[in-house]
């Protein structure tokens, strides 16, 4: 891919700004944030409503699934309209969002509602800050910025857990919807953004493609969640239909020409799966530490809290070893921590605190890794003329993946084949399905890598790599 052009004065002033990158690494964390903060809650929510915690993962997976599908309307909508006020009206309605879901705290229906509308304007702010940066940034200060990013969005990841956990044991689940409140000293900053360069693009954004995209990933977590093959239907059907609009429409929501770009879709698929895998780790330890360990959800934090340490150090070291070994080096690395982890995981599930604690530790390096490699990987795939479309669709798939992997991993909980002992040190007879999972997590990841090795490892494919 070719460096970015930042010729106008006011494209030179946002590539050098330090006030807003920093202002971005701000918005950042607080709208990765809710993707993880009421993991810990999901307990005392299905207490409430009476109903499994399968179920009460709806209340993360619905926040995931707007999150990434909004991902993509923004970054088309960046082609067409000023990255400041797009920000602006994503922060406002994911704040708004958030008053109603305290105002309407009591129905279940209603809560899931909400969450769907703050994963829409929570999403503008994780796709614009990758657009502005794939769009702005020279190759150097790109892996860079997205090594700070990475570092930024595990530690909300990891911190999530430990807010969400205090304010539900000390105050009420229902306040964690007025996190974005602390959004809104950015208000000001992104409506004095300066201009960029002219926008040309005037395509509408298909919002009937949107509608379509979304009515199948929601059937495809109704599958995963409730396990039923029936719901295999209606997601099969909207498939065909949306494939046939991408195909005629004029200016389709998913922009065909990215399907016949080889080493885009590999990577898009392994972040699907890493991704995947990450937010079922994300979901399945404080089901484990407070059914297995019987912890109080502020106690849970505790234990995830290293993790969140580690994430911002090592995710900064991450940006700063793609920009000088290259993207290729630092997959690799953190590819074999989180393997390793997982295998401790497997291993461990019912013993120290401290044995899990660590083990999570080399799970947010590892992410941290390849996370920032597999940006830059998917970055260097996309000509700069379909760097929006592109990184929007990257978004999209991302978050895709952590609805599919948080409500897998939430259905795999109730299946009793899962409890079959195959690891013959595993002393606590309902650890077991944990420790399966955790195997499965880990074949998985080897799909993953082996992907990785044979297309961006061995036949170096990409644009000037």
């Amino acid at each position: 891919m070719k460096s970015p052009s930042v010729g106008s004065p006011a494209e030179q002033m946002l590539s050098r700004s330090g006030i807003f990158s920093a202002c971005i690494v701000y918005v950042l964390f607080f709208a990765v944030l809710n993707e993880s903060v009421f993991n810990v809650s999901i307990p005392r929510l299905a207490e409430q409503f009476q109903m499994l915690p399968s179920q009460g993962s709806w209340i993360v997976t619905t926040f995931i699934i707007t999150f990434g599908i909004g991902q993509t309307v923004f970054a088309k909508l960046s082609d067409r309209f000023e990255i400041g006020p797009l920000l602006v009206i994503g922060i406002l309605i994911y704040v708004i969002s958030g008053i109603c879901g305290v105002i309407l705290q009591k129905w279940y229906s209603w809560v899931l509602i909400v969450r769907a509308i703050q994963g829409f304007g929570a999403s503008s702010l994780k796709a614009l800050t990758l657009v502005a940066v794939a769009r702005y940034f020279s190759p150097e200060r790109r892996a860079k910025l997205f090594g700070l990013f990475i570092s930024v969005e595990a530690m909300a990841l990891a911190a999530g857990p430990i807010v969400g956990g205090y304010i539900t044991s000390t105050l009420h689940w229902s306040l964690l919807f007025l996190i974005p409140l602390f959004l809104l000293p950015a208000l000001t900053l992104f409506l004095k953004l300066p201009r960029t360069s002219q926008i040309k693009n005037k395509a509408k954004v298909d919002l009937f493609g949107a509608s379509l995209l979304s009515i199948f990933i929601a059937c495809l977590m109704l599958a995963c969640t409730e396990a039923q093959w029936y719901y295999l239907l209606p997601c099969l059907l909207t498939l065909g239909i949306l494939i046939i609009h991408v195909i005629r429409a004029r200016n389709p929501f998913v922009e065909p020409i990215l399907f016949r770009n080889l080493p885009y879709l590999i990577g898009i698929s392994i972040s699907f799966i890493v991704f995947g895998i990450m937010m079922g780790i994300v979901f399945i330890v404080p089901v484990m530490l407070a059914g297995l360990h019987q912890l109080p959800t502020d106690r849970i934090g505790i234990v995830v809290f290293p993790g969140a340490v580690f994430s911002v150090i090592f995710g900064v070291i991450a940006g700063q070893m793609t920009a000088k070994k290259g993207h290729r080096f630092v997959f690799y690395i953190g590819y074999l921590l989180i393997g390793a982890a997982l295998l401790l995981f497997a291993g461990m599930t019912g013993r120290s605190l401290w044995y899990i604690s660590g083990s999570l530790a080399f799970i947010y390096i590892g992410m941290s890794f390849v996370q920032t490699a597999l940006t830059e990987t998917v970055t260097r795939t996309l000509p700069a003329s379909q760097i929006g479309a592109g990184m929007g669709f990257y978004g999209l798939a991302v978050g895709v993946s952590g609805a599919v992997g948080t409500a897998a991993v939430s259905s795999l909980l109730n299946v009793r084949a899962l409890e079959i002992p195959i690891l013959p040190f595993i002393e606590q007879a309902n650890a077991h399905i944990y420790s399966n999972l955790f195997l499965l997590l880990f074949v998985l990841s080897l799909v993953a890598g082996i992907l990785y090795l044979s297309i961006f490892g061995i036949r170096p494919i990409l644009r000037n790599d």
